[in-house]
């Protein structure tokens, strides 16, 4: 009986694995957007139609896809937990540090680099602008779904990534509209009306949290928890990862006459998101052990520094600039490399947990 008990702690746990669609979104993404390249060429004038359906400048189409793309991922947030927030407090000031006073300037500054001067003459003045505009506004809006699964994967706190999602998703409500206005303009040169980009946060941000917010409350107490993580929540999973390739189906669809000769842009604007992806996790990571906050904590910190709520990122390119714009692309582009490189992130994370000692999910 003793050997037994002595070799229970030698057990290895099963390996953790993504979801079916989660685990190969980076193939789904490039599928859809040949897909959507050929619809464009194939069908120029229902592409137009689509196109063309929209009021005070939100595309109606892509609005409700992604909608049914960011409903879910709201469900999944649990504003309570916003009241233990004092209990791990060095963790958090570390996340929304990076995420707010860093992440979108940092972003500004490589987009600036690559986009203004060294890839200047392969994309031309016009195109760099619309570029830098959508990676800034692609690193404005911290990731809120997906980090739930990335921080799963590295073994992170659940419910202190829940309280960092939380925060953050509070606080983009009162910042993304300033950041992305005035950094756009400084930065691009190009005009960002409020009006605008305050109904996209209305529309997009706003309405999808209410609704999640007081659906999660219903469903809860009609149903309970157990119904409601483990039936009700997975059901949601794919419709929105639907929801995601269709969009993209769409804005590909809409840029298909740019892009057939364009697919070194796409190249060229994978490299300043993925300096700032691998820039921001690496500073949250080390400012995490700097100040001995626990890997349960660090890790998924820095996977929220590093990754981006791209479906807000494209949400609001599109309605500020169209779906057929540079900034879309961008956006889109930040999607495309979202998986592999968050992938990466974890498996760093996973490697290096010694260096923040034994303790996994203790207070820091």
């Amino acid at each position: 009986m003793s050997k037994r008990k002595a070799r229970q702690p030698a057990q290895r746990a099963e390996p953790k694995r993504m979801s079916f669609f989660d685990r190969y979104l980076t193939v789904w993404v490039g599928l859809c957007m040949a897909a959507g390249v050929l619809l464009g060429k194939a069908l120029p004038e229902p592409v137009a139609a689509l196109r063309g359906m929209e009021v005070s400048q939100i595309n109606l189409p892509i609005a409700g896809l992604i909608w049914l793309m960011i409903y879910p991922m709201m469900l999944k947030v649990d504003f309570a937990s916003v009241v233990n927030v004092g209990k791990n407090p060095k963790g958090l000031l570390v996340t929304v540090f990076v995420n707010w006073l860093v992440k979108p300037f940092s972003m500004a500054l490589f987009g600036w680099l690559f986009f203004k001067h060294l890839f200047l003459p392969w994309i031309g003045a016009e195109a760099a602008d619309q570029y830098l505009a959508g990676v800034i506004i692609l690193a404005a809006a911290p990731c809120t779904a997906m980090v739930f699964v990335w921080s799963y994967l590295t073994d992170g706190d659940p419910a202190y990534t829940l309280i960092q999602v939380a925060v953050n998703d509070l606080i983009m409500l009162v910042a993304f509209v300033p950041i992305v206005k005035y950094l756009v303009s400084g930065a691009a040169g190009l005009d960002v009306p409020f009006d605008v980009l305050f109904y996209s946060v209305v529309v997009f941000i706003v309405l999808p949290l209410a609704a999640g917010v007081l659906s999660r409350l219903w469903l809860l107490r009609r149903k309970g928890a157990t119904w409601f993580e483990q039936a009700f929540l997975p059901r949601l999973h794919p419709v929105a990862i639907a929801a995601l390739l269709l969009t993209l189906v769409l804005i590909f669809a809409f840029q298909a006459d740019n892009l057939t000769g364009r697919w070194l842009h796409v190249a060229l604007i994978a490299v300043p998101i993925l300096i700032q992806v691998y820039f921001n996790a690496s500073l949250v990571y080390g400012l995490m052990r700097l100040f001995r906050v626990n890997y349960a904590v660090a890790a998924p910190g820095a996977l929220i520094g590093a990754s981006n709520f791209f479906e807000l990122a494209v949400a609001t390119a599109i309605t500020l600039f169209g779906p057929e714009s540079g900034a879309a692309l961008a956006t889109v582009v930040g999607v495309l490399v979202e998986v592999p490189v968050m992938l990466s992130v974890c498996a760093v994370c996973n490697r290096t947990r010694s260096w923040f000692g034994a303790g996994l999910r203790t207070s820091d």
